[in-house]
């Protein structure tokens, strides 16, 4: 333990993680010259090689991915234990996530959150490109649909967790005074629909569901499920849409589901939440998602 080579140890950590010496370089604040000094240290001192260099590439041996196992696991329990006696400052969580589920369901509780857990501080960034966890600018991604583990980085489902979220409904949402018109699945073909762009279950989809076929787009086109939710709220369409984002608005009456109960939803998970394995420990990390299962109704899923 004397000796243990610690500023290798989070060089190789880097390098492993963005499976390059110049990403990690980046994210070490150093050269990418220092970390391969580092790393090649590292092996000589321990007698075995941890990269396969392949020009300005690099990946990981047999030996390297038995030794990430444990740094990873290493190092989540030092910032476990850091973080667990440290008084000094509030606890912060930098979140992405996906722009819909943002605006819709995560922000309008964040008084909520903020009020209930004491010390929790929070900077939030939505966009739909996953972010790789490099340089730890964040903690935690909210994606929609099912993540690619590849595109978390070279290490894929080893170097992160990937938490399903709430099963959706998926269904045709409307204003009320379009509703007393739509009394049947046929009853939509008399009125635009609204397109989302960008979403997992579309309108085809949902016809096939219902033994039709969908007919030619014929409405407004958006590429954010809160613009085709604020464009149905205003009598433009109807929507195709979550009723997990669509909450405040059927709470408040500004939209309502004209089919309730004569129509076959499609239900599918919409959201999954995604962290790096070595932030599991996260005091932070550990707060969010105690509220965010609560908040979903489900306070007792196990968690990693």
């Amino acid at each position: 333990m004397r000796a243990l080579p610690l500023s290798a140890m989070r060089a190789f950590e880097a390098a492993a993680r963005t499976g390059s010496f110049r990403a990690a370089a980046v994210s070490l604040s150093l050269t990418p010259s220092a970390v391969s000094h580092a790393i090649r240290g590292l092996e000589r001192q321990i007698g075995a090689p941890l990269f396969a260099r392949d020009g300005r590439s690099v990946r990981l041996t047999v030996e390297g991915e038995t030794l990430m196992t444990h740094v990873e696991r290493g190092f989540g329990e030092l910032r476990h234990g850091l973080l667990s006696v440290s008084t000094r400052g509030p606890t912060l969580l930098r979140l992405h996530c996906a722009p819909s589920f943002a605006a819709q369901w995560l922000v309008p509780r964040l008084p909520q959150l903020l009020g209930r857990r004491g010390g929790l501080e929070l900077r939030l960034a939505a966009g739909t490109d996953y972010t790789r966890f490099v340089a730890d600018e964040f903690d935690a991604d909210i994606v929609y649909g099912a993540p690619e583990p590849k595109a978390y980085g070279p290490r894929g489902h080893e170097g992160i967790v990937i938490l399903p979220l709430i099963e959706e409904t998926v269904t045709p949402l409307c204003c009320p005074a379009m509703a007393p018109r739509i009394t049947s699945v046929a009853a939509l073909l008399d009125h635009p629909l609204i397109e989302s762009d960008n979403k997992k279950i579309r309108w085809d989809a949902w016809f096939k569901a219902n033994g039709m076929v969908a007919p030619a787009p014929h409405g407004p086109r958006f590429d954010r499920s809160f613009f085709s939710l604020s464009a149905a709220a205003d009598g433009l369409g109807v929507a195709l849409e979550s009723t997990l984002l669509a909450e405040r608005e059927l709470l408040s009456g500004r939209l309502v589901r004209p089919l309730l109960g004569r129509c076959q939803d499609v239900t599918y998970i919409g959201h999954h939440l995604v962290f790096p394995r070595g932030l599991s420990h996260s005091r932070g990390l550990r707060l969010f998602l105690d509220w965010l299962l609560a908040e979903l109704g489900l306070p007792g899923r196990a968690l990693p």
